[in-house]
């Protein structure tokens, strides 16, 4: 009997998480679109084909929604980008292929997440923008780790 009450669990569960994901995506093409501060919780609730009510059942706020979109494109940058530099041998190849990285997943359609972090400034709550701050001081980190080997590295460009 436990066993077949474990498949119900795990649908439900899923049933929860994909409708929030479908929300940021959503969102993040709106946002990219738009612009945050142009795009209401309305408009990202007519696009989904959700009442305004249906919307606030999954997020609280447009700034929740916002937390959440920069939250997914820094774990996006960190895997993509951040952790495979980290792999690369060597300061200049690890600062081409940090750079190559990030332009690749900048301008992938997939990840409109990326754009929005990028391009939209709005200050997040409190509670909000610690955790995101603490995120990217790691990532400011890794980067001004080569800064000192930079100084020697010739670029593709250069060449």
């Amino acid at each position: 009997m436990p066993y077949s009450a474990i498949p119900c669990l795990v649908m439900h569960r899923e049933a929860t998480i994909e409708p929030r994901q479908e929300i940021l995506r959503t969102a993040a093409r709106l946002f990219q679109q738009q612009g945050y501060d142009a795009t209401s919780m309305n408009d990202v609730a007519a696009a989904l084909k959700l009442s305004k009510g249906g919307l606030y059942h999954h997020f609280q706020s447009k700034d929740e929604i916002l937390f959440h979109i920069m939250s997914h494109a820094m774990d996006i940058t960190e895997e993509r980008v951040i952790n495979a530099a980290r792999r690369v041998e060597g300061a200049e190849e690890r600062l081409r292929t940090l750079i190559r990285l990030h332009i690749e997943v900048v301008i992938s359609e997939e990840d409109r997440e990326i754009t929005v972090m990028l391009h939209e400034n709005h200050p997040l709550p409190a509670a909000d923008d610690s955790r995101a701050a603490c995120r990217r001081a790691a990532a400011t980190q890794f980067g001004n780790a080569g800064h000192s080997t930079r100084r020697g590295v010739r670029f593709a460009w250069n060449d």
